[in-house]
C-alpha cells in the first residue's frame, strides 16, 4: 500500500495540527495515506489525559492544547517527529498494532545506532535501559483514521523538560540519541533512516494482511 512521505522541515505546532485534522477530515476513501517528517519550534503540548499540575512552569515557552492520547510533553528542535495519517481500517492495522509498529521502528533503529532501549509495560514509547525516556507517542483516531504519531529526541536542548512532569510522571529523566552517542548527530540523517524504518514496517504489516492466492 502506497505512502506519500513528506519531510516538512522546522514547522510551527499550530499550524501542522491544523495541517493533520485537515488531511484526515477531508480525505477521500482512496486517498494515499502519509507520513510527515517534522520538527517544532520550542512548545509543551498537552494530552487529552492532561493535568496542569505536571506544568511546573513554562517560563515563557507556548503551552498549546493536543488532541493525542497521554500527557504533557515538550517538542523542540533536534527532536525528530514522525506524524502517521493513516486509514487504519483499509490497512486492516488496529491501533494497539500501531502503537507496537511505531516503538519498534524506533527500537530498530536505536538499535543500529548502538542505543540499547526498550519498552515499558503501560507506558507507550521508548525508553533506555536505565529508565530514561528517549521517545513520545501519542495518537488520535476518528472514524478509523488516525494522526500525530512518535517524537525521537535525536539532538535537542533537553532543560526543558525539568519544566514539567514528562508524560505526567514526576522526575521522569529524559535522554536524547546525541547525549547517549557522546558525539553531534545530524537530524536529517537520523529523519531519513527513522522515515524509512516506519515506512518498511508498514509494508512489512501490509504483505502479511494480502490474502494468499
Amino acid at each position: 500500500m502506497d505512502l506519500n512521505i513528506r519531510h516538512l522541515g522546522l514547522q510551527a505546532y499550530a499550524d501542522c495540527l491544523a495541517g493533520m485534522k485537515r488531511f484526515t477530515s477531508e480525505r477521500s476513501e482512496d486517498q494515499i495515506d502519509e507520513l510527515w517528517m517534522v520538527q517544532h519550534p520550542p512548545v509543551f503540548t498537552l494530552g487529552k489525559a492532561a493535568r496542569m499540575q505536571h506544568l511546573l512552569d513554562a517560563q515563557g515557552i507556548p503551552v498549546l492544547a493536543a488532541e493525542r492520547g497521554g500527557q504533557i510533553t515538550y517538542h523542540g528542535p533536534g527532536q525528530v517527529i514522525a506524524y502517521v495519517m493513516l486509514d487504519l481500517a483499509r490497512r486492516g492495522l488496529m491501533v494497539r498494532e500501531l502503537v507496537h509498529l511505531l516503538e519498534q521502528s524506533c527500537l530498530d533503529l536505536l538499535c543500529a545506532w548502538g542505543i540499547a532501549a526498550q519498552r515499558r509495560n503501560g507506558a507507550p514509547g521508548v525508553y533506555l535501559s536505565g529508565g530514561q525516556k528517549i521517545a513520545a507517542l501519542g495518537l488520535k483516531v476518528t472514524r478509523s483514521r488516525c494522526y500525530h504519531g512518535i517524537a525521537l529526541n535525536v539532538a535537542m536542548d533537553l532543560s526543558p523538560f525539568q519544566q514539567i512532569d514528562p508524560c505526567g510522571y514526576p522526575g521522569l529523566e529524559v535522554a536524547d540519541m546525541q547525549s547517549c552517542l557522546g558525539y553531534a548527530l545530524d537530524c536529517e540523517q537520523v529523519e531519513k533512516e527513522f522515515a524509512a524504518r516506519i515506512a518498511g514496517s508498514l509494508a512489512s504489516h501490509d504483505s502479511r494482511q494480502r490474502p494468499l492466492r
